[in-house]
């Protein structure tokens, strides 16, 4: 198998690595439990596979388009979020599931978003280019943006060091690495093979943290179902509204269809395993429930991706 087929078979893998994990997860409880543990440093190695197909050192000229950088970060960084606020005011009463919602909503996806993107007929190049730009708005962002809509409730109380400690180990610390790496790939042959061999890991690693992360919360995301539907319709009216809001913002800025489709997708994505690990860095009491909203909104999203990589080309043209 080539390269390119595996990354043309990445859903079905995706898929089947969700319903094994599932099964594992239903069938063998306790051990699956313990499959917690490898979620850090299983995101950690995803992000390294990742950051290292993303061109850091040609970002200008990934960011020299500056009209599909500006719907980009018009539609992630203003009009989602005021999305998100919205359609989130009913979950006040329900801290641990309200800032969960929050933490998956508010970021955008940096890894999948590319497959989804290619799949589905926009510029994946384009989005690639524009990863770390949306990375570190997101990193910047998320904090006032949580601030703001949790207001000064005082059921929710969040300590920074856990989120600063998961942020440096799954992004800034796989990211240097990243950039060290491609660096040293253009001036030694050892170091351009090792790229080489790791350009064959996203795939897998995203398969394998799939499995992880929901062999480990099923049985907690099952068990609190019924804590957990409040959430259901915000994650459906989600599905449904970002990638509107996408499209219009690229529409806004009148761009043609292939980075039109690439704004509406990252749009809608998001960027649910990378914020796993902070909502299960937050207090034993709200711990379960965030971590439970944001497997959930994982589980919506890739059926919504399936909808979208074949409504979004014959919408945006």
């Amino acid at each position: 198998m080539t390269r390119e087929q595996l990354e043309t078979r990445q859903i079905p893998i995706y898929f089947a690595a969700v319903l094994a994990a599932i099964v594992f997860g239903l069938l063998a409880s306790d051990t699956a439990r313990h499959l917690e543990a490898l979620i850090t440093p299983a995101i950690a190695v995803l992000m390294y596979a990742m950051f290292l197909q993303i061109p850091f050192l040609d970002l200008r000229q990934g960011l020299g388009n500056r009209r599909f950088i500006t719907a980009l970060l018009l539609a992630n960084f203003l009009l989602v979020p005021l999305l998100v606020w919205a359609i989130t005011r009913g979950l006040v009463e329900h801290p641990a599931i309200l800032i969960g919602t929050l933490l998956v909503l508010l970021t955008p996806c940096i890894d999948y978003v590319v497959v989804f993107t290619h799949i589905g007929k926009g510029d994946s190049r384009l989005t690639l280019a524009a990863t770390p730009l949306l990375l570190l708005a997101q990193l910047v962002l998320l904090p006032v943006y949580l601030a703001l809509m949790l207001g000064g409730s005082s059921q929710v109380t969040i300590s920074i060091t856990p989120f600063v400690e998961a942020f440096v180990l799954l992004i800034v610390l796989p990211m240097a690495l990243a950039v060290l790496t491609s660096a040293g790939a253009r001036r030694s042959r050892a170091v351009a093979t090792w790229n080489d061999a790791w350009a064959w890991l996203p795939v897998p690693a995203m398969a394998l943290v799939l499995m992880v992360v929901i062999a480990s919360q099923i049985v907690v995301v099952l068990r609190d179902f019924d804590r957990l539907l409040p959430v259901v319709p915000v994650y459906i009216g989600f599905m449904l509204l970002a990638p509107v809001l996408g499209f219009a913002s690229a529409r806004l800025l009148r761009l043609p269809a292939t980075k039109a489709r690439s704004v509406t997708f990252s749009a809608a994505t998001r960027n649910s395993l990378v914020v796993l690990p902070l909502a299960l860095a937050l207090p034993e009491e709200m711990r379960g429930l965030a971590a439970a909203a944001v497997i959930t909104q994982t589980l919506v999203e890739l059926v919504s991706e399936l909808i979208y990589v074949r409504a979004i080309p014959r919408l945006v043209r």
